[in-house]
C-alpha cells in the first residue's frame, strides 16, 4: 500500500500542560485508524494539526503529492445563505469535468439520505448537519478523510450508514471516536493517545477487540517491568545508603546506572498513574414499583404524530432504551414523562411525589458561571448521600483539579461539560433517571464507569442513546419508535432492527403497542372503504414484491463491496445506479403497501 500521509516527532503543548510529545505515525492507502484515547489527550488538536488548520509545537506532517485531504470536525456549522446542495458545490473537487460536477452533487446528497436539496443547511438538525458535513467531505474526493467524533448527533440508522459508507470506501481514513460498536466494525487499526506509553501512542493492527486483547498484554508487561525496577531500585537505594565507604569502592558507572533505573521508575509510574471519575446515582427508598403509566396517550409535534394510543408502564429496576430514527420523538417522549408537556389526549400517571432527574442532550449551563459556582452553587461544599463534601474533593471526584475551580464553565470541553451535568444529577435522588444522549464527548473510560452506575441505579432509567454498546449493556428493555406514532416494546436491541427493517407502519398488533387512528377520541371508526379487485390483487401480492425487491438491492450492495468491483469505475458506477434504482422501487412498494392497508382499513 503507498503511503499517503506521514507525521514525525508531532508535540503540542497549551501552557505549561503538554497535550502529547514525539508522536510519530503513518497512513497509507486503505487504512481506517480508529483513535481514542482519555477527554484531554489531544485527539481533535492532533486532527487540526493534520489538516494544517493547527501548527505543532515541533515534528512535522507530510502529504504524498497529490494526496486531498479533507476534514469533519465534532461541530457542523454552516452560513445562513447556505443551501444543502450548495454546500456539497462549494466543497467538490474542482479537477473534475463540467459533466462530473453537474451530476456528483445528486449523487452525493442522495447516497447520504437527502430527498430535498434546496433546504436551508442552519435548518437541519444535528444529526442531519452531521450527514450533510461528510456529505461535503466525500464532494471533495480526499484520498485522506479525517473524522472527529462523528457518530454524534447521528441516529442508529446514521450510524449504520456511516459504517457501511467507510467499510466500502476506497479513501483511507482516521476517526476520532468513542462509539465502542462502530470502532469495532469500522476501524482496521486502532491507535490510543495515552500518557501511559512510552511514545505517548499505542497502535495495534485489527479493530476494536483485536485493541484491546494487545493493550491488555502491554500493560501487563509493564506492570512486570514496573515490579522489576521497584526491586532493582529498592537494592540499589540500600547501596547507596551504606556511606561513602562502601560507595567508594563501587565504580562510578554503578552509581550513574542506579540513577537511570530511578528516573525510569519515576516517568513508568508517573505514566501508570490513571484517574477515573467517580460516577454514582442514588435513587430514593420509594417502594412503590409502579412510577409512571402512560393510558391511551396520543401526542402530535407539529406535523408529525409521535404516539397514538399508546400504552406503557414504567416500574422500578426498568432499563428502558429509548430507541428511533431522528425526529421520531424519543427527546419527546422524555418531556412527557417528566410532566414538561402533556399530551393531547389519555393520560400520564405518576407516583405521588415522583422524583425524576433529567439529561439534557443540550447540556444547558451557563458559560460565564465558575465550574466552583456550578457544582457547589449554595456555597463551598455539597451534600451528597448525607454527606457533606468540599467543592474541591467533589471536583475532584468528576477528574477536575482545584486550580480548575475558578475557570468559566464557558471554556470547557464537551466531556468536561457532561462530566458537571452529572456531578449535578448525582446529587439529586431520583426514582425515574431520564438520560437524553448522555454518552456524547465522553472518553471510553468514563462511559465504562457511566454504564456501571447505571447498572447499580435502584430506581428506573429511560435511556435515549446512540452508543450500542451502552445500549446493549444497560437496557432491560427496548422502547423502539417508528415516528408516525407506533411504539412497540422489545427484549433487546437488534429485535428492534428486525422490526424496523420490515416496516411495519401501518399498524402494530402486539400487547402494549400504539394503535393507529385518525381520532384524538373514541368515536366509532367510520365504515371500511373496499378495495377493487385489481387493487385486492396487488395488495394481497405487494408483501412478496417487496421480498423481491429486498433481495435483488442486498445483491447489488453486495457488489458494491466487491474489491474487484471497486477497482472497476465503469463497473462501480453501474452497480451504484442500479443500487438507487433498486431503492427506490422498495420505497415506492412500502408506499403504495401503506396507501392499500390504509384503504383496506377504513
Amino acid at each position: 500500500m503507498a503511503l499517503l500521509l506521514s507525521a514525525e516527532g508531532l508535540a503540542k503543548s497549551f501552557g505549561p500542560q503538554p497535550l502529547f510529545r514525539n508522536i510519530s505515525f503513518t497512513i497509507s492507502e486503505g487504512e481506517r485508524l480508529g483513535l481514542i484515547g482519555p477527554n484531554g489527550s489531544g485527539k481533535s488538536t492532533l486532527l487540526e494539526i493534520l489538516a494544517g488548520t493547527c501548527r505543532p509545537d515541533s515534528g512535522s506532517v507530510t502529504l504524498r503529492k497529490g494526496v486531498r485531504l479533507s476534514r469533519v470536525s465534532q461541530v457542523s456549522d454552516f452560513r445562513p445563505e447556505d443551501s444543502v446542495r450548495s454546500v456539497v458545490e462549494h466543497a467538490m473537487d474542482k479537477s473534475e469535468s463540467h459533466h462530473q460536477a453537474l451530476r456528483r452533487p445528486e449523487e452525493i446528497l442522495g447516497r447520504a439520505g437527502f430527498s430535498d436539496f434546496d433546504l436551508d443547511a442552519v435548518s437541519l438538525s444535528g444529526g442531519w448537519r452531521k450527514r450533510l458535513a461528510i456529505a461535503a467531505a466525500l464532494a471533495s474526493n480526499p484520498d485522506v478523510l479525517l473524522l472527529d467524533e462523528p457518530t454524534n448527533h447521528l441516529d442508529l440508522a446514521g450510524i449504520e450508514w456511516l459504517e457501511s459508507l467507510l467499510q466500502s470506501s476506497r479513501f483511507a481514513c482516521i476517526v476520532v471516536s468513542h462509539d465502542r460498536y462502530f470502532l469495532e466494525n469500522v476501524a482496521t487499526e486502532m491507535a490510543e493517545l495515552n500518557r501511559a506509553y512510552a511514545d505517548g501512542i499505542l497502535r495495534v493492527r485489527g479493530n476494536y477487540s483485536a485493541f484491546l486483547e494487545k493493550k491488555s498484554g502491554f500493560l501487563l508487561a509493564q506492570a512486570k517491568r514496573q515490579e522489576a525496577l521497584e526491586n532493582r531500585v529498592r537494592t540499589e537505594m540500600e547501596w547507596l545508603r551504606r556511606g561513602p565507604k562502601a560507595r567508594g569502592t563501587k565504580a562510578k558507572a554503578r552509581i550513574d546506572a542506579a540513577q537511570q533505573i530511578i528516573g525510569e521508575l519515576v516517568d513508568l509510574n508517573v505514566r501508570s498513574r490513571t484517574s477515573a471519575a467517580a460516577i454514582d446515582f442514588a435513587a430514593t427508598d420509594r417502594k412503590t414499583k409502579r412510577l409512571v403509566e402512560l393510558k391511551e396517550v396520543r401526542f402530535r409535534y407539529g406535523q408529525r404524530l409521535i404516539l397514538d394510543r399508546t400504552d406503557f408502564t414504567v416500574v422500578a429496576g426498568m432499563r428502558i432504551g429509548l430507541v428511533g430514527a431522528n425526529g421520531s420523538g424519543k427527546t419527546t417522549i422524555l418531556r412527557l414523562i417528566r410532566g414538561e408537556i402533556e399530551p393531547d389526549a389519555g393520560e400520564i400517571v405518576r407516583a405521588p411525589s415522583l422524583r425524576v432527574v433529567y439529561f439534557d442532550q443540550n447540556r444547558p449551563l451557563d458559560p460565564n458561571l465558575t465550574l466552583r459556582r456550578t457544582l457547589a452553587p449554595e456555597g463551598d461544599s455539597v451534600v451528597y448521600q448525607g454527606r457533606t463534601i468540599h467543592v474541591a474533593s467533589w471536583a475532584d471526584r468528576f477528574l477536575f483539579p482545584a486550580e480548575q475551580l475558578n475557570q468559566p464553565v464557558g471554556r470547557l470541553s464537551g466531556g468536561e461539560r457532561a462530566r458537571v451535568l452529572i456531578a449535578g444529577l448525582m446529587l439529586q435522588p431520583a426514582d425515574v433517571l431520564l438520560l437524553d444522549e448522555p454518552t456524547n464527548d465522553l472518553d471510553i473510560p468514563t462511559l465504562e464507569i457511566l454504564e456501571e452506575a447505571l447498572l447499580e441505579f435502584g430506581g428506573a432509567l429511560v435511556l435515549v442513546t446512540h452508543d450500542r454498546y451502552l445500549l446493549d449493556r444497560v437496557s432491560t428493555i427496548i422502547w423502539g419508535l417508528n415516528g408516525q406514532g407506533c411504539a412497540e416494546s422489545f427484549a433487546s436491541y437488534s429485535q428492534w432492527e428486525a422490526w424496523q427493517a420490515e416496516r411495519s407502519i401501518s399498524r402494530c398488533d402486539r400487547s402494549g403497542a400504539a394503535r393507529p387512528s385518525d381520532s384524538t377520541d373514541r368515536k366509532a371508526a367510520p365504515s371500511k372503504k373496499k378495495l377493487s379487485y385489481l387493487e385486492q390483487r396487488e395488495f394481497d401480492g405487494i408483501e412478496e414484491r417487496i421480498t423481491a425487491a429486498e433481495r435483488e438491492l442486498a445483491e447489488w450492495r453486495s457488489l458494491l463491496a466487491d474489491s474487484a468491483v471497486l477497482r472497476d469505475s465503469q463497473r462501480l458506477q453501474e452497480a451504484y445506479q442500479s443500487a438507487q434504482q433498486a431503492q427506490a422501487v422498495i420505497e415506492d412498494l412500502y408506499n403504495r403497501w401503506a396507501e392499500l392497508d390504509q384503504k383496506s382499513n377504513g
